[in-house]
C-alpha cells in the first residue's frame, strides 16, 4: 500500500486510516459531520497527493488532447484549467480529470488516483500511435508531487499570507506558478470539489514538510482542520459533482451523466467514439443522471433501486448520503426518461420500504458560500 508525503502527519493526528486507490488515506479525523461543517464555515485541508499527474508536451500535444479528451482544448489559454473526460471506445468514460494549460505545447492532466495505471495505459497507447515519445512528450509524474487542497470561505485569506503573489482575485478554474511558503515555485490553482471556495497547492515531495507546516500555521487563526475522504464525499455530493466509480464509469456516456457541457462536437475534433456520443445527444438518452433530495426520512445508498408511484422500477442510485448541511438524505441516480423534471416525485427502495424523494437541480445544497478576502 502506498503512502503520501503527508501520511505520517495524519497518523500522528489520530486519523482513521483506510486503503483508498492503493494508498493509505485518512477517512476522518474529528468526524465527518464536524469536518464537513468546518469546510463550509471555516477552512479545511485535504491531502490529495494520491491524485495522478501526466505532462503532455511538444508540438503534438494539442492534436493528442483533441483526440483523447471530450472537451475542446482550443478553448484553453495559458493559466486556464478545463474539466474533461477520456471517452472510451465502448460508449463510456475511462476517467474524468482536469487539464492545466501552461502554454501551447505544455499541459498537465490531473487524473483520479484509482485510475492512474488505467489512464496511463490508455494515453500511452494513443500517444504511441501518434508518434509521440513516452517519457518526453508524455510523462507520468504522479510520484513526484504532493498536493494539498485548502477548502472553505477563509482558505484564500489564510493562504495569501504565504505568498507575495496576488491570489485573492484569481478566477475560478485558473492557476499560477508562484513562490509559496518559502518554496521557490508551486502550482496554485482554484478549482475545488466542495463548493466552499478554496485552492489547491502542488509541490514537489521534497517540499512537503515545509508546505504542510506553513499551511496549518497560516490557517490556525481561522480554525483550520485536517479533513478526510468521508467529508470530501459529502461535500461534493451536496454540490451534485460526479464521482468516478459511482456516478460515471466505463459504461456511462458523458451525455447520460449530464456532462454534455464538457463534450464538444466542434469541427476538427475527432475524439474517441465521437459518433456514438453525438448520435446519443441528437436522438436523446434513455437515462440521465439527476440529483435528488429525500422527502421521507431515510438515507439513500449506491445501488438502491428507484421506483415511480406505481412501483415500476425507473432507475438506480449511484451516490447517496445524509447531508450534514441540510439534515436530509440526498443523492444522485440514473433515471429513465420522463422522470428528469425538477420536483418529480420518485421513490427510493430502502430495505423493504419505498421512501419518497424528489428530483432537484444541482447544487443540491443551495446556500451560497461567502468567500472571505
Amino acid at each position: 500500500m502506498k503512502t503520501t508525503a503527508f501520511t505520517n502527519y495524519h497518523i500522528a493526528k489520530g486519523a482513521k486510516m483506510v486503503e483508498f486507490a492503493g494508498h493509505n488515506m485518512p477517512i476522518e479525523f474529528t468526524g465527518i459531520n464536524d469536518e464537513h461543517v468546518t469546510c463550509r464555515e471555516k477552512l479545511g485541508v485535504f491531502d490529495v497527493s494520491h491524485m495522478g499527474e501526466f505532462w503532455v508536451k511538444g508540438p503534438k500535444a494539442v492534436d493528442f488532447l483533441q483526440k483523447v479528451t471530450s472537451n475542446n482544448i482550443l478553448d484553453l489559454t495559458d493559466g486556464k484549467i478545463q474539466y474533461s473526460c477520456f471517452p472510451n471506445d465502448k460508449g463510456g468514460i475511462v476517467d474524468d480529470f482536469l487539464v492545466y494549460r501552461f502554454n501551447a505545447e505544455s499541459y498537465l492532466l490531473v487524473v483520479n488516483a484509482a485510475n492512474i495505471d488505467k489512464d496511463w495505459a490508455w494515453c500511452t497507447a494513443i500517444a504511441s500511435k501518434m508518434g509521440m515519445k513516452i517519457g518526453e512528450d508524455l510523462i507520468n509524474a504522479s510520484d513526484e508531487y504532493c498536493q494539498l487542497a485548502v477548502q472553505g470561505p477563509y482558505a484564500i485569506k489564510a493562504m495569501q499570507k504565504l505568498t507575495s503573489a496576488n491570489i485573492t482575485d484569481m478566477e475560478y478554474y485558473t492557476f499560477k506558478e508562484i513562490p509559496f511558503a518559502g518554496i521557490e515555485s508551486v502550482i496554485f490553482s482554484i478549482t475545488g470539489y466542495t463548493g466552499a471556495g478554496g485552492c489547491e497547492i502542488y509541490a514537489k515531495n521534497k517540499d512537503a514538510e515545509k508546505l504542510y507546516n506553513a499551511v496549518f500555521e497560516a490557517g490556525e487563526e481561522f480554525g483550520i482542520k485536517s479533513i478526510g475522504l468521508g467529508a470530501r464525499d459529502t461535500l461534493r455530493l451536496e454540490m451534485g459533482f460526479c464521482l468516478y466509480g459511482n456516478d460515471i464509469n466505463e459504461t456511462t456516456s458523458p451525455i447520460e451523466a449530464g456532462l454534455g457541457w464538457i463534450t464538444k462536437f466542434v469541427d476538427g475534433k475527432d475524439f474517441v467514439n465521437r459518433e456514438y456520443h453525438e448520435k446519443l445527444k441528437a436522438e436523446g438518452a434513455s437515462k440521465m443522471l439527476k440529483p435528488f433530495e429525500m422527502i421521507d426520512r431515510g438515507i439513500p445508498r449506491q445501488h438502491y433501486l428507484v421506483y415511480d408511484a406505481e412501483g415500476n422500477e425507473i432507475g438506480e442510485v449511484t451516490s447517496g448520503t445524509m447531508s450534514p448541511s441540510m439534515k436530509v438524505g440526498i443523492g444522485m441516480a440514473y433515471l429513465n426518461k420522463g422522470f428528469w423534471k425538477v420536483d418529480t416525485e420518485i421513490f427510493i427502495g430502502v430495505r423493504d420500504k419505498r421512501l419518497k424523494a424528489k428530483v432537484v437541480k444541482a447544487p443540491i445544497f443551495k446556500n451560497q458560500i461567502q468567500v472571505v478576502k
